[in-house]
This record gives C-alpha cells, sequence and structure tokens, in this order.
C-alpha cells in the first residue's frame, strides 16, 4: 500500500466535501463563530488554497455562519474563487442579499443537489457544522477534508456533535491503513 504524508491534491470531481480547519479539539470555530484563533496557523502545504479554489465549483453553508461573516467569500474573496454560494436558512426573508449568494429554505438534501448543478462538475464545499452533520448522517458527504490546528480552543463550535447518536465510521484516503487512527505530536508552544 502506497503511504504518502498529506492526501493527493483536491481534485474537481462533483464531490460534497466538508471542509474546515479544526483546532486539535475538535472545534471549527470559537464562540460566537469567532476565527481570530487561525491567526498565525500555518498552511500544511503552499498553494493549499489555490488548490481548493481551482477545485471547488460551489459553497454550502448555514445562516448562523453567514450572519457573524455577511459578504465573506471563500479562498480571500475578490478574484481569488468564483462560484455560487449557497445559504440555507428557515428565514430567507430576512437575510441581507448579497452578489452571488442564493438564500435557501429547503430540505439539506435539495441543497446539495442544487449546488453540485451549480458546481457544473466541480466540488460543493460544505462549510456548516450542522449542515455537515445532517448531510453525514443522510450520506450525502463524499469525502471530509481537515486541516487540524496545532491549537486547543476548549469552547466553540465543534466539526460534529451527535450526543446519543452513534459512532460514524471514517476510511481515511491517505497514510496507511484507512481504519487505522492518526498519530499526531505536539508540544505546548511557551
Amino acid at each position: 500500500m502506497k503511504t504518502t504524508p498529506h492526501p493527493e491534491p483536491q481534485i474537481a470531481a462533483g464531490k460534497v466535501l466538508w471542509h474546515f480547519t479544526m483546532s486539535l479539539d475538535g472545534f471549527i470555530a470559537g464562540p460566537n463563530h469567532g476565527m481570530d484563533w487561525m491567526s498565525g496557523i500555518a498552511e500544511s502545504r503552499p498553494g493549499i488554497e489555490e488548490e481548493y479554489a481551482a477545485t471547488t465549483g460551489a459553497v454550502l453553508g448555514g445562516r448562523n455562519g453567514w450572519d457573524a461573516f455577511p459578504g465573506a467569500r471563500p479562498y480571500g474573496g475578490g478574484d481569488a474563487w468564483q462560484g455560487a454560494i449557497f445559504v440555507l436558512t428557515h428565514h430567507p426573508e430576512d437575510a441581507a442579499p448579497a452578489d452571488d449568494v442564493t438564500f435557501l429554505s429547503c430540505d439539506v438534501g435539495e441543497a446539495v443537489r442544487i449546488a453540485l448543478e451549480a458546481a457544473d462538475g466541480k466540488n460543493v464545499e460544505v462549510l456548516s457544522a450542522s449542515i455537515g452533520a445532517q448531510l453525514i448522517r443522510r450520506g450525502l458527504i463524499d469525502e471530509i477534508d481537515l486541516h487540524i490546528a496545532p491549537v486547543l480552543l476548549g469552547d466553540g463550535i465543534r466539526l460534529f456533535d451527535n450526543p446519543g447518536g452513534v459512532p460514524v465510521r471514517l476510511n481515511r484516503v491517505h497514510d496507511g491503513a484507512p481504519n487505522a487512527e492518526l498519530d499526531v505530536r505536539f508540544r505546548p508552544a511557551s
């Protein structure tokens, strides 16, 4: 079995990706969607943002994240990434309109279908913990792509909350056996 230190570069294959940078203790955002904790964290490999900008055709997010960062665009904004943004919400009527953003009020499976169509063969990135959790339970996530940051937050928005639920088993796509644990080693920074 071939092993690689990182996953192969992302390709545009019409996948539904749940994609986040996550703290070592499982948070994708701090309290109130705070992202200041990401300051000073280096990219895992050069060119990774350009890689995802080139392979992403649409983004599906949730209303809480949108309200925390209205108008925000992935991968640096501006012309760095072009594509459709869909925000799933129970109340689209009170959302502030924005260019290239469509507010959807439908079933999460229908939202994925709409986003995949708009992605036109490229990937759909799910940028919402709650939407991602719903999609994983329905079997609609093709891949989870995590970048684990060397920080412990202790509070905030977890990648996956499933109180009382059953474990969701995953297969790793690199670094040896698909069901082996992932070894990481850190030391507290001074």
